[in-house]
């Protein structure tokens, strides 16, 4: 594994830019430990002081340091982004493995409801189930309403992986020497399937961060817990950009950014790690 990684790294340049904006950003969120200011705090620091040696990021209309702030943001979005993408991968793999694996009415049936919330209108029904919850709307259960609509998308790719797997010979060895379902899934199956979840979770992780942002910075969220996505909209509120204090939106645009870019350089390259056939269809358009 360190082996493949070390390749990546030196001779896959996607690989390695993705990982060093990755890194950075994980370098931000892990300065959040060592913060000086609570971070639901205001008015602990003099309010709209541009950029200095004091305040690198500058700070913002509330009265908070923007860098620290940025650091608890990030490592709340990170962790957001972490926790739909893990919850959503349990059901993906879940529901792909043992559908591509029975086949028959089985598959049917799981399929039938996989493609029933490939067509749900995700971002209404997440606007609706903040007017319903609002009042108690915290960032677990958005976490768990996301991770309960990320998932069919991934487990049809697992399905198609696994209608394979069904076929081979180790399978019927494995049935043959009395292994039961669950192991024939988690000891034989699951290692096939284990790079196209790491690649898809990279996917799944940029989306939900996404769509975190564009909630919070249109005020759908719990507002008072520190996201990139709820300083935008805190920037918004007091306008920002009008006042001058573009320091206050400039920089979590530009680590959501590098966020969003190093997760996706990430994901492309594992994809042509796993897949060479997309390395050379991408080489083909380009001769």
């Amino acid at each position: 594994m360190l082996k493949t990684v070390r390749d990546l790294f030196r001779y896959n340049l996607e690989f390695a830019l993705g990982a060093i904006l990755i890194l950075i950003v994980f370098a931000f969120a892990a300065a959040s430990l060592f913060s000086p200011y609570p971070p639901m705090d205001i008015y602990v620091v003099a309010p709209d002081a541009p950029p200095s040696w004091a305040y690198p990021f500058g700070t913002n209309s509330r009265g908070q340091d923007v860098f620290w702030q940025l650091t608890v943001a990030i490592r709340n979005s990170l962790l957001f982004g972490i926790s739909v993408a893990l919850m959503s991968r349990v059901l993906s793999l879940l529901i792909g493995l043992v559908a591509g694996y029975a086949g028959g009415i089985t598959d049917r049936i799981l399929m039938t409801i996989n493609d029933t919330f490939v067509v749900i209108p995700l971002f209404p029904i997440l606007v609706l189930f903040f007017f319903m919850m609002r009042d108690n709307m915290s960032w677990p259960m958005l976490a768990i309403a996301m991770a309960s609509l990320g998932w069919p998308y991934d487990a049809r790719l697992i399905r198609s992986v696994a209608l394979s797997l069904r076929t081979r010979e180790f399978t019927a060895m494995s049935v043959f020497s009395g292994m039961s379902t669950r192991q024939i899934l988690v000891e034989e199956h699951l290692p096939y399937v284990l790079p196209i979840v790491f690649s898809t979770t990279l996917n799944n992780m940029n989306w939900s961060i996404g769509l975190e942002v564009t909630l919070s910075v249109i005020g759908f969220t719990n507002i008072e817990t520190p996201t990139i996505g709820t300083m935008i909209y805190w920037a918004n509120q007091h306008t920002a950009m009008v006042a001058g204090v573009w320091w206050w939106i400039f920089f979590p645009v530009v680590l959501v950014i590098m966020t969003f870019l190093g997760l996706y350089l990430l994901s492309v390259s594992m994809n042509e790690y796993i897949d060479p056939r997309s390395r050379l269809t991408r080489m083909g358009g380009q001769a």
